[in-house]
């Protein structure tokens, strides 16, 4: 299978490459502008796409493709916060061209491929159980609202289509792993901890530790994309969750642990968030369908992170 990865050199497109060139998969890394390319690969080639520039769209469908991997977006939900109209521009209208450039390129190709778009678990009400894919999408953050503005463009796009377009939605729960930038919840809170302890100091600063969320290892989203492009069923969606509680101050507890050191925790109220106190999620559709189930556990994720920042 030829697959179109775009955002190929962000944190979740750098291990869905990996994932899809172990499979056997041939892939075209989209990576944003200027962006440097990937390791060399007989099954993979490298192109530059902004989703800001339409013409950079007709670049990424110059060659025809039998799937596409839509993860391109403004991530952080900061960054969507400081800037909805961005946020919007990038997520929502971007992939509506995007997908709009493919499905038309796709009537030439003589072909119907799948376009899996990676939204988001914060398009969904908030709730104080686990989530399904039949519980009420109601964002409540900006980026909440662009990915699910993201969502609509794609299914808008395949019906005006006629079918020439195969849309499956993944919404991944909150996921980590080595290599995540430093303003995301965990690695942002490592990196913290490992400076208190080079330090030597006794205090650090925390918001509200009491959040419940459900933490999936980034290789095993991977995992669920790429078996969602063979096994998902186009029009579907599907969460991908383990459906484990933790919070954050567990989190917190088992970073000192594996650092091995421990700190006085003062409330600093400028790191006190109005934010969701629980993101759980169901992924049995997604088990039904696919077979798959997260492989690593909570310390993975953590160990992880910590050895990415050593080195």
């Amino acid at each position: 299978m030829r697959v179109l990865v775009t955002g190929a050199n962000g944190f979740v497109g750098r291990s869905v490459v990996r994932r899809l060139l172990q499979d056997g998969h041939r892939v075209i890394a989209a990576v944003g502008p200027g962006a440097a390319g990937t390791a060399a690969n007989a099954n993979l080639s490298t192109i530059s796409l902004d989703l800001a520039n339409e013409a950079s769209f007709r670049d990424a469908v110059a060659t025809p493709v039998d799937a596409v991997v839509h993860l391109a977006a403004i991530a952080l939900s900061k960054a969507a916060e400081r800037d909805p109209a961005l946020a919007w521009r990038i997520n929502a209208e971007g992939t509506a061209k995007l997908a709009a450039s493919v499905a038309g390129a796709a009537h030439g190709w003589g072909t119907q491929p799948t376009f899996l778009l990676a939204s988001t678990a914060d398009v969904y009400a908030w709730q104080t159980r686990p989530i399904n894919e039949e519980d009420c999408v109601q964002p409540s953050t900006p980026y909440g609202w662009s990915k699910l503005g993201a969502e609509l463009a794609t299914q808008q796009t395949a019906r005006v289509a006629g079918g020439g377009l195969k849309v499956i939605i993944a919404r991944p729960f909150p996921h980590s792993g080595g290599g995540q930038d430093e303003s995301f919840w965990i690695p942002g809170r490592a990196k913290l901890l490992g400076i208190v302890k080079q330090t030597g100091g006794v205090a650090v600063k925390v918001g509200d530790l009491t959040a419940v969320r459900d933490y999936l290892h980034v290789d095993d989203v991977a995992e669920a994309y790429a078996l969602l492009l063979n096994r998902g069923t186009p029009g579907e969606v599907y969460n991908i969750a383990s459906g484990h509680e933790v919070t954050l101050d567990e989190i917190h507890t088992r970073l000192e642990t594996l650092l091995g050191c421990t700190s006085k925790r003062e409330i600093d109220p400028n790191l006190v968030r109005r934010d969701r106190p629980y993101l759980v999620g169901d992924a049995t559709k997604l088990r039904t369908a696919t077979g798959w189930s997260p492989r690593r556990t909570l310390d993975d994720v953590l160990r992880d992170v910590l050895d990415a920042q050593k080195n």
